[in-house]
């Protein structure tokens, strides 16, 4: 729906991703969130039980605590092997909700091509998928872009076993990999795309948009792969049933100078210059297009793929991808799907394989000095904020942060007023000034009532609650907010 100069749309579903850009006095360009330290977090959940009523309730500074344990801020270099960067810094933070958590997020700087890379990885059935695809999407994006050239240097140092060029700078990692075992099939997959890029010849490798879409499809076909492969460790065999019979939506930017490149497996597409989540009847066409007449009825069911998932981009998930007769084939090679948490499920209009598909919706804007800065987060974030809040807060955390000044150099006339002073801050415990915006839109999330309001009561209440009772209320919150170079921008523009 259109609300004054700006464009916004909701959006309920779960596992979409969805990230915002946003310009003063412009329309707002809509877009569409490893494990970081939850010691605190631990500290202070607990597990409830059916003899026990729960009454912890935490402190202002306990909150602040919990919410501010997982945080990050990254100030970005000027330059980038002597190009200007367009991004000045970037904040995130993710509180869990699920226990492991099901989100990941990731942040590298691609050092062939100069480019920068943000991805919010929201997974379900699990966090296999998503801890994969968060480790290993950058790396495919980033050979995708290599010139020809660089290419060939790259298979000669694998095939003569010299050192590697160095692919990726990670300034915030997805975490512990899990994988380290697999970690050569990983490698040797990403060789023999490496090698089929090379035999594209190619001198300057593809275009950003074309990348994006290659590397997003290509990794999800050799997740499928993999598990297909005769794999003699069984822990390798059982990591990889995990990655594919779980799922994972992605959202991924590029930042190259004055181009922003957004790649979207989770449901989101450009509209007429700005950006909205794809509505559900645009993917029933696509879907209509691909399966026979007959199913026309049965593709979407209570707003699900088949009645199951809601998303119609997906990485793994082949329960939608593989017919039945292949599935019953691979989990028959002696898998104990139930210690592995395999859901195996078949919907009752299953028909013509594939339903889902990991090719995202790709979308371009160019950046201006007026473009100030893009959030990036899963759902936990939309779900409980509009895009209009979203902005609001940001802009209103930029103004506290870079204007508000402490009042401690200020000496009271008489005890009378200090004792006032410091009422004022005990009562403003809570409301103290976030330093990470991403922390500010996660505070508000979670302690906005039905109206909007921030209630302390309710952030300390629901930062309370059991490990078994938050998924009730509320999913994993993972955001990124990238915040634009306006002089940098400018110079491109120049000419500089």
């Amino acid at each position: 729906m259109s609300t004054g100069r700006r464009l916004y749309s909701s959006v309920t579903n779960r596992n979409q991703l969805k990230w915002r850009l946003f310009s003063p006095a412009l329309p707002t360009i809509k877009s569409s969130s490893p494990c970081g330290n939850f010691a605190l977090w631990k500290a202070y959940r607990h597990t409830s039980t059916e003899e026990e009523d729960f009454h912890l309730q935490l402190s202002p500074e306990q909150v602040n605590e919990v919410l501010r344990a997982g945080e990050l801020s990254h100030k970005v270099l000027d330059f980038n092997s002597g190009v200007l960067n367009s991004v000045l810094r970037f904040e995130s933070n993710q509180p869990a909700a699920n226990s492991p958590v099901e989100d990941r997020q990731g942040v590298a700087s691609c050092l062939q091509t100069n480019g920068l890379m943000f991805g919010i990885f929201d997974g379900h059935g699990g966090h296999a998928c998503a801890q994969a695809v968060s480790e290993r999407l950058f790396y495919y994006m980033a050979v995708s872009l290599m010139s020809h050239q660089t290419l060939e240097q790259m298979e000669d140092a694998m095939e003569n076993m010299k050192p590697l060029l160095p692919i990726l700078q990670w300034l915030k990692h997805p975490g512990d990999s899990i994988y380290k075992d697999v970690t050569s099939v990983h490698l040797d997959h990403l060789r023999v795309y490496c090698q089929e890029l090379l035999d594209l010849h190619m001198e300057m490798g593809l275009s950003i948009e074309e990348a994006l879409m290659y590397s997003f499809q290509r990794l999800d076909s050799d997740i499928s792969l993999e598990i297909q492969a005769p794999l003699e460790d069984e822990a390798t065999r059982n990591l990889s049933l995990q990655v594919a019979f779980s799922g994972a939506t992605a959202c991924m930017a590029h930042v190259s100078g004055v181009h922003l490149h957004v790649a979207n497996a989770g449901d989101c597409r450009e509209d007429n210059g700005t950006w909205s989540c794809l509505p559900l009847t645009v993917e029933l066409s696509r879907l209509k297009r691909e399966h026979p007449e007959s199913e026309d009825r049965t593709l979407i069911i209570d707003d699900r793929l088949l009645g199951v998932l809601i998303p119609c981009r997906a990485f793994g998930d082949v329960q939608l991808k593989w017919s039945k007769e292949f599935q019953h084939s691979v989990l028959e090679r002696g898998f104990d799907t139930e210690a592995l948490n395999i859901y195996q499920f078949t919907p009752p209009h299953y028909h013509t394989p594939p339903y889902l598909t990991a090719k995202p919706e790709v979308t371009y804007h160019r950046l201006r000095p007026q473009d100030k800065f893009l959030v990036l987060a899963s759902d936990g974030l939309w779900d409980m904020l509009g895009n209009e809040d979203v902005v609001r807060l940001v802009v209103g955390h930029l103004s506290k942060v870079g204007h508000h000044k402490p009042d401690l150099d200020q000496r009271p006339a008489n005890l009378g007023l200090m004792q006032s002073l410091l009422l004022q801050r005990k009562a403003s415990g809570l409301h103290a000034a976030d330093q990470n915006a991403a922390t500010h839109l996660i505070r508000h999330a979670i302690g906005s009532n039905e109206y909007g309001e921030m209630e302390p009561e309710r952030l300390a209440a629901m930062l309370t609650l059991p490990e078994d009772v938050a998924r009730m209320y509320r999913d994993d919150i993972t955001v990124t907010v990238a915040f634009f170079n306006s002089n940098s921008i400018d110079t491109y523009y120049k000419g500089g």
